[in-house]
């Protein structure tokens, strides 16, 4: 199939290079010129892995990127993987998607008027519900002159990709959610996921729109309620002096709880679970509901990095202290570090007045750029973040860092927020989070 993708973002060049490895043909619309240029050089323009050797093989055949939103015209079907960006109260900002969605509806009207074709649009972005039908399609309408269910189909296909593992969970995913407004629209889906609808362990899920809209939240909502349970569960563990980590293997062994997501730990960050999160509450208020039981799992996330802090602070005295912070990134496999937990912890420990020192395998330049007045120095290598450093914490479980040897610490001291495999006979002190 012909397929257009709009925005190439995290989703929209994940995504695009997926689906130019099962054979379609894809162009990516984008208005930043350095990724489209980055892109067309065969190059990719994120970390993630799998996805430059795709982008490498594709580029300039199957994968093409283009600031022109005409080339939507040459395609039978366009992906919108528009940001939706947090607003200070929680809520979604829509301009991007108001905006790609207009000038996609102005390419389309001239394909319209020159061609007796139909165009199926889908919201690939992570929208409330009725975003799809009140937002994109009425200005679909507008922008084309033509009505939903004519020559424009629409439909929401929401996306489930994790940072590190993204390109892996397009091409094996448990599900593929598809709402449509049309069986017609429901059909072109099933066809552009035909290679992994094959696969046995992939269920098609096919709902009405709101419906796939609202189950991106559930599924973020659902694992992140789960991960401070288990959070709060060990922080309760550590005051009665028991091993959380022993508690909840024995727990997990319950099927209708499962292993998974039961690490304690510094908590969530990223992208998806906190502005999901916090986008769900604020529109369950809008409707009038107070969501009390999301409001409690968001303050036991926040809480965990001023806790790590405050054990680090029970067997070092932090005033004047070199203190390394391993890991940047909030989770390994990416360089992502939007609400990443190593951030808050480093805020805590400068309100302490130590000096941390941070070192992470990929993320150090993205946290340069992106947060250049964060009071932290900056190490070339793990090894270096712990020469001499009167303590240490773990932010990020790099794979990297289970075999450090904590030699060239003043003080062999570590908290760690991630449960890495460290050896702790090489340490003085080693208190797990909650361990």
């Amino acid at each position: 199939m012909n397929v257009s993708i709009v925005g190439s973002g995290y989703v929209g060049t994940t995504v695009a290079a997926c689906l130019a490895d099962l054979g379609h043909d894809v162009v990516n619309v984008e208005i930043d010129t350095d990724v489209v240029e980055t892109i067309n050089a065969g190059e990719a323009p994120i970390h993630e892995p799998g996805l430059a050797e795709r982008i490498a093989e594709h580029a300039g055949s199957r994968l093409r990127a283009t600031t022109e939103y005409a080339a939507v015209r040459e395609t039978d079907l366009t992906l919108l993987c528009l940001p939706t960006p947090q607003a200070d109260d929680g809520s979604l900002e829509l301009a991007p998607m108001r905006a790609g969605t207009e000038m996609l509806g102005e390419a389309l009207a001239e394909k319209f008027e020159t061609e007796d074709e139909d165009h199926l649009v889908v919201v690939k972005s992570t929208v409330l519900p009725g975003t799809t039908e009140e937002v994109v399609g009425p200005i679909l309408e507008a922008e084309t002159g033509s009505r939903i269910g004519e020559e424009i189909g629409l439909a929401m296909n929401p996306e489930f990709l994790r940072m590190g593992t993204a390109v892996e969970d397009f091409l094996e995913p448990d599900k593929v959610v598809v709402g449509a407004t049309s069986e017609r629209a429901a059909a072109t889906l099933r066809e552009l996921y035909a290679p992994i609808l094959e696969r046995e362990e992939t269920t098609l899920v096919e709902t009405d729109v709101r419906e796939a809209e609202l189950i991106k939240y559930a599924n973020n909502a659902f694992l992140a309620a789960k991960v401070s349970l288990v959070n709060e569960l060990g922080n309760v563990a550590k005051e009665y002096g028991a091993d959380t980590y022993e508690v909840l293997e024995a727990v997990g062994l319950d099927d209708r709880i499962s292993e998974r997501f039961m690490r304690s730990g510094l908590g969530w960050g990223g992208s998806c679970f906190p502005k999901d999160v916090d986008a769900l509450r604020a529109g369950a208020r809008e409707q009038g509901y107070e969501p009390k039981l999301l409001d409690a799992v968001v303050t036991v996330n926040d809480a965990q990095p001023r806790r790590l802090v405050e054990l680090l602070a029970d067997h070092v005295d932090l005033d004047g202290a070199r203190i390394a912070v391993l890991g940047l990134a909030f989770k390994p496999g990416t360089d992502d570090v939007r609400k990443s937990r190593a951030l808050d912890v480093i805020a805590h420990l400068r309100a302490h007045d130590a000096t941390p020192v941070a070192y992470d395998p990929v993320a150090i330049e993205t946290v340069r750029d992106r947060y250049p007045d964060l009071e932290a120095e900056y190490a070339d290598s793990a090894e270096d973040a712990l020469e001499g450093a009167d303590g240490a914490v773990v932010a990020t479980d790099w794979p990297a860092f289970d075999d450090l040897s904590f030699d060239g610490m003043a003080r062999r001291v570590v908290v760690d927020g991630r449960r890495i495999d460290v050896d702790e006979t090489k340490l003085e002190v080693y208190e797990g989070l909650t361990w």
